[in-house]
Order: structure tokens, then sequence, then C-alpha cells
């Protein structure tokens, strides 16, 4: 499912974090408008060493049926398009 950073890979420094989680986040400013027409966020919690982004749902999105699909049609497509380092996305609610 995940393509995984090798083992020897050394971790991410907490100023190389920052800025990719930064970076997430600006891309994310391309799906946000569609989940505020119906009243929802997404807000960026981590990235993980192995460049997995974990997500938490706000508002109208969290407990919303469509977030599998969202996440992966939305959300995941539209990182790793803009970051191809990001090997995937998982919501945390």
């Amino acid at each position: 499912m995940f393509t995984f950073v090798p083992k020897d890979e050394p971790p991410m420094t907490v100023a190389e974090r920052q800025d990719l989680i930064s970076r997430v986040d600006a891309a994310l400013d391309e799906v946000r408008p569609h989940l505020a027409i119906d009243g929802g966020n997404i807000e960026v919690l981590n990235v993980s060493d192995e460049q997995i982004v974990q997500i938490k749902w706000l508002g109208a999105c969290n407990g919303c049926s469509m977030t599998a699909m969202t996440m992966k049609a939305g959300v995941e497509q539209t990182l790793k398009s803009r970051l191809p380092q990001i090997n995937g996305v998982v919501a945390v609610n």
C-alpha cells in the first residue's frame, strides 16, 4: 500500500519536518475550498519519516461517509502530484 523509506535513511530533522508540513499544508489549500463548500476542512498533524501525512478532518468532514473517497481522489492525489516524495495519507479521525 505505502512505499517506505529504507531503515538506513536518517530520520528527518525538526526543521525538515516543519518545512515539509508547511509545504503539505500549502498544497492542501487547493483542496480546502471544495471541503469548505460542505462546511468542512482539513488539518495537517504530522508527516512521518516514511513520508506518510497524518491529517485530521474538521467540521462537517469529521464523520462524513465520503471522507474515504475524498482522501484518495482529492487529498492524496493532490499531495502526491505536488510533492512526489509523499507516500500516502492517513486520517487520525
